[in-house]
């Protein structure tokens, strides 16, 4: 098959395919009989209308169906013969019939997008930050204070209300004598001293008591989210109804066991929530090391991207907020998600997969079975039977993908280390567990 690939802007291309005019005359027909056997007319016994009518009723259909089929059978031939490396096709349209020069041929322009050529830039000249953390007995009381939080039971009591205790309260607000949206609720929870309202309102329940009733000025800030409030003060009359002092649980034998050790062993437990809370820092600190590293592969390796490829990834990161949505029990049937809000986030994932996947063919960072075995073993050590889960794992390759993945990240972190200037942050307990790292 002679055909020029005809280059356009960036990795356009455009080539002309030209399908034998007997040949689709020829499946259509067939088609047709087909269509004429099964077709069932008022008038007619079933498989004798004749073609005429046949034609008139599907024809239209099964040309397009023959020559779809015809044009991508020829394009997937394209392909393989000139070994072109197709991202996306972008159209397929008929020359106008003045382009057809040959009446033996049917001419299609066929435009698609290439696979940009990568290189991979010189890493050596790359910053990257490789972070880490230490773990020990202060971040584990922590971890235990937190958990008690969790737990924390409320006491009703006769007092005034005080900082650490949860209130409810029925209130209303008005500014300038006028009720205002969102300024009125009852039954309303909170927690005094953790700045979960404005500071003017909280300070005015603070030392209330039950079935005390009280008028409450507060400011709003000037950046306040509520743009019709925002610098205006309102009036609240508040009534607070119910004060709950906060018990946390002792760490003893019984809260042991409600974080499941079964013989209610304190220093077991702590032990446990050490093994947890190490596993999530490193995969924490890794995702940050990581994110580094994949910045400095992309700034030494500019790509330029298939929109094709782009515009496929913005759909699917719409499709995933939407079961995301879905998930947390939103409505979406109606939810139409702009794809331009995705299109930098797809374009940075899109950089990433292109970018690896020359760095992996180009220096052989594909995975050993240990190393997945290894990812395998350690994910499903935080489940109760480890074995099952590194059973169901190895059952099918197909579940493996995860894994596999993962270890190619790891090779690709660890080879970019390797070159990279490397500077050593090291990051508090705090911090760590504090920071967003970019999906």
């Amino acid at each position: 098959m002679s055909v020029t690939v005809e280059k356009l802007d960036n990795l356009e291309r455009k080539v002309i395919l030209s399908l034998n005019w007997d040949d689709i005359k020829a499946k259509v027909n067939a088609r047709m009989k087909v269509a004429q056997k099964r077709a069932r007319v008022d008038g007619f016994r079933p498989g004798k209308a004749p073609l005429k009518m046949i034609d008139a009723m599907y024809g239209y259909g099964i040309r397009d169906e023959v020559l779809n089929e015809m044009t991508n059978k020829a394009f997937e031939e394209l392909i393989v013969a000139e070994k072109l490396k197709v991202a996306g096709l972008k159209s397929l349209s008929a020359l106008e019939e003045a382009e057809q020069d040959d009446d033996k041929v049917y001419k299609i322009a066929v435009v698609f997008e290439e696979y940009p050529e990568i290189k991979i830039g010189d890493l050596a000249a790359q910053e990257v930050t490789k972070v880490s953390t230490e773990i020990g007995e202060a971040e584990i009381d922590k971890t235990v204070e937190i958990l008690r939080q969790q737990r924390t039971r409320f006491n009703h009591v006769e007092r005034a209300a005080q900082n650490n205790d949860r209130v409810i309260i029925d209130f209303a607000g008005k500014i300038d004598g006028e009720a205002f949206a969102g300024g009125t609720a009852d039954n309303y929870a909170f927690m005094l001293g953790k700045e979960q309202m404005l500071p003017d309102f909280e300070a005015g329940v603070l030392g209330m008591k039950e079935n005390d009733i009280k008028e409450v000025s507060v400011t709003f800030p000037e950046d306040y989210q509520s743009k019709d409030v925002a610098g205006k003060t309102a009036v609240f009359t508040i009534t607070l109804k119910n004060v709950s002092e906060a018990v946390l649980p002792e760490v003893n034998e019984e809260f042991a066991k409600s974080l499941g050790i079964a013989d209610g062993d304190v220093s077991k437990m702590r032990a446990e929530i050490k093994k947890n809370v190490e596993r999530e820092v490193n995969r924490r600190v890794n995702e940050m090391t990581k994110e580094s590293a994949i910045n400095a592969l992309l700034a030494a390796t500019p790509i330029e991207v298939p929109s094709t490829i782009v515009a496929e990834e913005s759909k699917n990161l719409a499709e995933r907020m939407k079961e995301n949505f879905a998930a947390q029990g939103m409505d979406n049937k109606d939810l139409n998600l702009p794809l331009e809000m995705f299109n930098d986030q797809a374009k940075r994932r899109v950089s990433i997969s292109l970018a690896m996947g020359e760095l992996v063919r180009e220096q052989k960072l594909e995975p050993t079975e240990e190393q997945i075995k290894k990812i395998v073993t350690e994910f499903a050590d935080s489940y109760e039977d480890p074995q099952e889960v590194i059973d169901w794992y190895f059952s099918d390759r197909k579940n493996l993908q995860g894994p596999t993945s993962l270890a190619i990240e790891q090779n690709v972190v660890d080879y970019i280390l390797s070159k990279a200037k490397v500077t050593d942050k090291t990051m508090s307990f705090d911090e760590v567990m504090g920071q967003q790292v970019q999906a």
